[in-house]
């Protein structure tokens, strides 16, 4: 997998992004990280679902193809949503869409019962598949059930032996999601394939988040893991509100935002409308 090629196993950190639109992709990927994820957060930072269990694989196709237009320096990881890996075998023929239609160079799946035969049978089809533990958004039902994972010795080894398991399955690399930065460390450790850590300490070998969330757009608090470099939220009210302004005004548009007729034609239209009374 090229992830591989993109930073030592214990070298450079790996950066990740998520990104959902052509614009915003076009952006991230000009700044140069090496992954990013369409991930089916989309359906809470987007479409406004409560969680992800709503979205649709169409969706995440429609979304996916938008941001491979955009993309040309970063890897391309395409969640598989909930309702993908509810249909088994199904699962595998949607992932090979993603990455034989849409050019994903890879997919997401997140940790449930029975994915290590999917994880098997897309990387038999050579489907480059990142596995994800932890918090598993996909299994959580309502917003109150986004908490930290793996703060019992029996949770945290749980979750370790899901990875390993997922290692074995051939997945090129396991996302922690809301895991105590010592089982992430110890998680990280005990892996030959890299760990990209959201809520899961300093020491996986990258980081991911959720760009909604780095730019200051969400809604609400945002998630103690979460630096927010940017709030541009805020921006974008204050810019509508002083648009809002300006046109009840009448400040917007103004005579430099206008386009001009010349005179002569303007005097020729008119003689035309006198003809075609």
């Amino acid at each position: 997998m090229k992830l591989m090629r993109v930073a030592g196993r214990r070298g450079r950190k790996l950066v990740m992004l998520t990104a959902y639109d052509y614009p915003t992709a076009r952006l991230v990927d000009e700044a140069s990280v090496d992954l990013i994820l369409v991930g089916d957060s989309l359906g809470m930072v987007v479409l406004g679902y409560e969680t992800t269990a709503p979205v649709t694989m169409q969706e995440m196709l429609h979304h996916a193809r938008a941001v491979r237009r955009a993309v040309r320096r970063a890897l391309v990881i395409a969640d598989l949503p909930l309702a993908s890996l509810r249909r088994g075998a199904a699962a595998v023929r949607d992932a090979e869409r993603l990455v034989r239609e849409i050019g994903c160079d890879g997919v997401k799946v997140e940790w449930r019962p029975g994915i290590l035969t999917t994880v098997a049978s897309m990387v038999k089809r050579r489907i480059p598949v990142l596995g994800h533990v932890g918090l598993t958004p996909q299994l959580v039902t309502e917003p109150s059930g986004f908490r930290v994972q793996g703060r019992r010795a029996e949770e945290a080894l749980t979750i370790l032996q899901e990875a390993l398991e997922l290692e074995r399955a051939g997945c090129f690399g396991v996302v922690l999601e809301c895991v105590p930065d010592r089982v992430a460390a110890l998680i990280t450790r005990r892996l030959k394939i890299p760990t990209i850590g959201i809520g899961a300490g300093p020491d996986c070998d990258g980081q991911v988040l959720v760009l909604h969330d780095l730019l200051g757009l969400h809604h609400g608090r945002a998630a103690r893991f979460v630096k927010q470099y940017a709030r541009v939220g805020e921006t974008i009210t204050r810019a509508v509100t002083a648009y809002r302004d300006d046109v009840r005004s009448g400040r917007y548009p103004s005579v430099k935002h206008a386009y001009s007729i010349a005179d002569d034609e303007f005097r020729r239209l008119r003689r035309l409308l006198r003809k075609n009374r």
